[in-house]
């Protein structure tokens, strides 16, 4: 599989992107029967408008500008869960072993640059994922600290969506809003203060980066119980994103578990879903490639 990161801006569009990706890895565009695309953003009528960023992505402009027959276009947590059923053990990492159902609903949230959250269902012996923007909904505080970030987010924002709270900017805004200094010195307006303040917090250098990854990752554990409960995911639930095997170690130290489980009355049905964290970088291709596959 050919692979290849680029800046979203550095093209005019998807359709120019996809160009020079084939012509620069020597790819005949007639040997391309079917495309998938993942767009982070709703999906209508195949156009999805990319949710943090200007670009409008067109599946039949696509088709028509590359030369592809058929062209799809998904949301990418759609993408992300279609990875889910091909998966190998070795691209996955188990948070709770759990007693999943075979054929129930399967959760899948996903906590990068933005938040995702999807569901893949089992109907007639075929995966069918389906897509939400749970992510903009608002953020539900738990504790007295979630409450301090709740209300920073809201005087700034005018509301708090969890995926304020749930994402890399999420664990900026957590710092911010519970602490006025920083031992580690991070400059919080860069794009890679997130990854500082894990860095910091897993080396254990920053008391009050400890702090801010520590109430991260219990919010993170409560939106995934959110998001199992909605869903009913007796099939078990998926943690993708790029932030997840980055704090892999936070993630199982203790906090994320009793955050997904504390939904009472249903905290046995939360203890037997499977949990995992989803290892490979490149799901999301492959659940797109798995999605041309099932079509």
């Amino acid at each position: 599989m050919a692979s290849q990161a680029y800046p979203t801006g550095a093209f005019a569009g998807i359709a120019e992107m996809t160009a020079a990706f084939l012509r620069g890895h020597s790819v005949d565009v007639r040997s391309i029967g079917a495309a998938c695309f993942g767009a982070a953003g709703p999906v209508v009528d195949g156009v999805a408008q990319l949710t943090n960023s200007p670009v409008r992505v067109d599946a039949s402009a696509i088709a028509a500008s590359v030369g592809i027959a058929r062209v799809s276009l998904v949301n990418d947590l759609e993408a992300l869960a279609y990875s889910v059923p091909v998966l190998s053990d070795q691209e996955v990492h188990v948070l709770q072993e759990g007693r999943p159902v075979a054929g129930g609903a399967i959760a899948v949230i996903a906590a990068g640059t933005g938040l995702g959250e999807a569901v893949l269902y089992t109907i007639d012996g075929r995966p069918v994922a389906k897509a939400s923007e749970g992510g903009r909904a608002d953020f539900a505080a738990r504790t007295d600290r979630d409450i301090v970030v709740l209300r920073e987010l809201t005087l700034e924002y005018g509301r708090a969506a969890v995926e304020q709270v749930v994402s890399g900017i999420g664990l900026v805004h957590i710092h911010k809003a519970l602490h006025r200094s920083c031992k580690a010195s991070i400059d919080f307006d860069t794009i890679d203060a997130p990854a500082s303040i894990s860095a910091a917090a897993l080396a254990h250098t920053c008391p009050s980066c400890v702090d801010a990854l520590d109430v991260f990752v219990e919010a993170y554990g409560a939106e995934a119980g959110n998001l199992a409960l909605r869903t009913v995911a007796t099939g078990g639930v998926y943690i993708g994103g790029g932030i997840a095997p980055k704090i892999l170690p936070a993630l199982a130290a203790g906090r994320f578990l009793p955050a997904f489980r504390a939904k009472d009355p249903f905290t046995s049905l939360l203890d037997a879903m499977p949990v995992k964290v989803i290892l490979n970088a490149d799901a999301g291709l492959l659940g797109a490639a798995h999605f041309c596959f099932l079509t």
